[in-house]
């Protein structure tokens, strides 16, 4: 861009007469004030370049809004991609966490009725294991975050890419992180807690 030099066409005409059979101009650009006629100037200038070629297509028109649409359109789906991704991410690591409570409630079974034997309620089971599922889920969100903004500045370093880092997108990483918590460790902090104080003291 710096190499450029945009003038009036009337001037350039002026300032350098074309030979017989020499290309008069390889480039212009088209300057619209309405942006919601920008279409309707490209299909304008379109048809008369074309009477004036005889109908050759010798040419190319490139609109600035249909690129952006279609960088856009690509964007849409590549955080498509990416968010079906991270779904399946989220689904494989709530399961995985469910599947560590219910091992944690099945060896910590006499606790259970230990503590239910000295007055704890089935809410306060309930909350004890739905709050170790939530901070183990919260942990492994703390680490991915740290792992994620370290990667940002690996690629900004050797990629030569500017990156950023959104502190909403942190806050949503945590948001998430307790969600999957809550919503993949209710069943196992359920089921210790309806276990029965005779049944979890006889378990061995």
């Amino acid at each position: 861009m710096n190499m450029d030099i945009y003038i009036p066409i009337t001037t350039a005409l002026k300032r350098f007469p074309k030979q017989q059979f020499e290309s008069e101009i390889s480039r212009f650009t088209t300057q619209v004030k309405d942006p919601n006629r920008i279409q309707e100037a490209a299909n304008i200038i379109r048809n008369t370049i074309s009477r004036r070629h005889n109908n050759v297509k010798d040419f190319e028109i490139t609109i600035p809004e249909a690129l952006l649409r279609q960088s856009q359109q690509t964007q849409r789906i590549f955080n498509i991609v990416m968010g079906a991704i991270a779904g399946i991410s989220l689904l494989v690591g709530g399961i995985g966490i469910m599947n560590i409570m219910l091992a944690t409630v099945l060896e910590r079974t006499r606790e259970i009725g230990i503590r239910r034997a000295v007055g704890a309620t089935r809410r306060d089971i309930l909350g004890q294991f739905l709050l170790e599922a939530v901070v183990l889920s919260f942990t492994g969100g703390l680490i991915g975050i740290f792992i994620g903004f370290g990667m940002t500045k690996i690629i900004a370093i050797y990629a030569h890419w500017r990156t950023l880092v959104a502190w909403h997108a942190i806050f949503l990483a945590f948001t998430v992180s307790v969600a999957v918590g809550i919503v993949f460790g209710f069943y196992p902090a359920r089921r210790a807690a309806l276990k029965e104080p005779i049944d979890a003291l006889r378990y061995e």
